[in-house]
């Protein structure tokens, strides 16, 4: 099978499968989208989405996160991962959104990584999610079955790398998609432990699953 026979088995299979798919976090607002995948950085999409309400309720936008001190912050985003960093980071990123951009989250890719706690993948997330242009954010699960699949190489061993193999093989209007595509497979299908290759209709394709085959 060609690279390119893989990618339209692979992409054939994800659109059939869920046509229409996106982030499984809550928010309100692009800003609150913002907040929450800074808090969802290595944590749980669950985890970040019972906090958030709250977070919510007391600081809405940018301007009044703005006017809180990481202290007040820490207070309910403690149960997420490195909340004391999160929290600093939420803080921050408000009062720069506030007195460089007007309080309202810029489109840009540049402008979004100048945020404090903003890396590629969550300023990929934005573009792809709140702003609807073509982006593969790589997270570990997009990580993990982008190589398990053979849609990239070990060679692809960085994000960055992955990012680019997928951009090149998946077609500008697919790519916002098949991020949620891959990370929700790798959420729920191909876990990183166990993988449940009995649910994966791509078994017959995966070369992971056919190397174990040949080793019983």
């Amino acid at each position: 099978m060609t690279k390119k026979e893989l990618y339209t088995r692979v992409l054939s299979y994800f659109r059939e499968l869920h046509p229409e798919v996106t982030t499984e976090l809550e928010f309100g607002s692009v800003f609150q989208l913002l907040v929450a995948v800074v808090l969802s950085a290595q944590c749980t999409d669950k985890r970040v989405n019972q906090v958030t309400p709250e977070l919510f309720a007391h600081y809405p936008d940018a301007r009044t996160m703005a006017e809180a001190d990481e202290a007040e912050i820490y207070e309910y985003v403690k149960s997420v991962s490195y909340p004391n960093a999160k929290a600093r980071h939420l803080v921050e990123l408000s009062r720069m959104l506030v007195e460089e951009y007007e309080g309202e989250v810029p489109n840009d890719f540049d402008a979004l990584l100048r945020l404090p706690g903003v890396g590629r993948k969550t300023a990929n997330v934005m573009q792809a999610v709140a702003f609807g242009q073509s982006a593969m954010p790589v997270d570990t699960h997009v990580y993990r079955v982008s190589h398990r699949l053979g849609l990239v190489p070990s060679t692809a061993d960085t994000p960055l790398k992955v990012e680019k193999m997928l951009v090149k093989h998946i077609p500008a209007k697919d790519l916002a998609r098949a991020h949620h595509w891959l990370l929700l497979y790798g959420r729920y299908v191909c876990t990183s432990r166990k993988p449940h290759c009995d649910k994966c209709e791509l078994s017959d394709i995966c070369p992971k699953k056919i190397e174990n085959s040949k080793l019983q």
